[in-house]
């Protein structure tokens, strides 16, 4: 990332990977902890010129832009206290990294989390000029995240999952028996806050909620529990979690959701996480159209677990 100075005019020249972004959003992103209205009052007043002319706050910018940006004080990134770290990779190019992410790490910080996996990363590779999310896991959940390189292969990315082009497929363990060997589950989500300020999701009527769609199926039973594959066919927060808890089948280890006395049985034979994990996701390249079958192993500690219910 550019250096912009507090003390005299910064140029910055734009790449192929932020092209076709409002210059206000390009801004954003470039002077983290600047204020947005700091941000809006530095182009209307035309201290902001792009090719040494003037813009407005809509204006696209375009692959070899010159910016000259003012004086302007960019406060100190938290991400200078953010210890750098890598994940396993399960696919990488100039576009596109896909990692299999541990359970215990947020995705990013905010809530309380004072980083996560976008901010390590971006602290172990600050050559990387672009990097960010594609999409969400929650915390306690294992498995594959998607990471965009380049602008251009996440807006194709967004494109394909508004579409629901991504396959992606979970693993859980419910805790009784799962009703049918397949069930296609259609109930809307609402989204709430506790008094204590914790996000929480509850299923809801169509016309309050989201509309959300998870395809089960069974893949071993257990005298206590269920293995089941999630299909999400919709991306809503907690989306799985809350549809196995509405069909009687809540997640063991689910903290939010579960069964909290049971859970802590769960613990002292061996399961201390949610038993959620991200195993596969197909989908075509976003930029090359490649078609893409990634998976990612069961974590060892679930793995255990299994093999002590089969034994």
């Amino acid at each position: 990332m550019t250096d912009i100075r507090k003390d005299s005019v910064s140029f910055v020249q734009v790449d192929d990977g932020d092209a076709g972004q409002r210059i206000d959003n390009y801004l954003v992103r470039l002077l983290k902890g600047v204020p947005k209205s700091h941000i809006y009052r530095i182009l209307r007043s035309g201290e902001v010129r792009v090719n040494k002319g003037r813009i407005d706050a809509a204006y696209r910018v375009q692959a070899g832009d010159e910016l000259r940006i003012p004086p302007i004080r960019v406060a100190e990134r938290a991400e200078k206290n953010v210890p750098a770290a890598t994940f396993p990779v399960v696919y990488e190019d100039n576009a596109l990294l896909v990692i299999d992410k541990p359970a215990g790490v947020a995705v990013h910080g905010g809530s309380g989390v004072s980083f996560g996996v976008i901010e390590q990363l971006r602290q172990a590779h600050p050559d990387w000029r672009y990097l960010e999310l594609v999409h969400r896991l929650d915390r306690e959940t294992s498995g594959l995240l998607m990471l965009a390189k380049k602008r251009s292969a996440l807006t194709k990315l967004h494109d394909m999952m508004r579409a629901n082009v991504p396959d992606k497929r979970y693993l859980a363990l419910g805790l009784g028996q799962w009703p049918d060997d397949a069930r296609q589950v259609k109930l809307p989500l609402f989204k709430f806050h506790t008094p204590d300020g914790e996000r929480r999701v509850k299923v809801s009527d169509a016309e309050n909620g989201q509309y959300a769609h998870t395809n089960f199926a069974v893949k071993e039973r257990f005298a206590e529990f269920t293995l089941v594959e999630a299909h999400l066919r919709t991306g809503r927060t907690h989306q799985i979690r809350v549809h196995m808890q509405a069909n009687g089948c809540a997640i063991a280890g689910d903290e939010k959701y579960g069964d909290f006395a049971l859970n802590k049985e769960l613990a002292k034979r061996g399961l201390k996480r949610m038993f959620l994990h991200a195993r596969s996701l197909s989908l075509p390249h976003p930029l090359t159209g490649e078609p893409l079958k990634l998976e990612a192993p069961l974590p060892p500690e679930l793995e255990r677990f299994l093999k002590s219910l089969r034994s």
